[in-house]
């Protein structure tokens, strides 16, 4: 796999991750927990993504 496929893997990952943040967050019986890993994962994706990008 190249880095270019890889970052584009990356950065699909990154934008479910941000759909399900945004649904966990308008339902009232998610948890602050999951929402809270949920965003941890987005994060650590994008530092992924910066780091393979530079």
């Amino acid at each position: 796999m190249t880095i270019a496929s890889h970052l584009v893997e990356l950065r699909k990952k990154h934008e479910v991750l941000s759909e399900q943040v945004e649904r966990a967050q308008r339902s009232p019986s998610t948890d602050a927990l999951k929402i809270a890993e949920l965003k941890k994962q987005k994060l650590r994706l994008k530092e992924e993504i910066a780091r393979l990008s530079h």
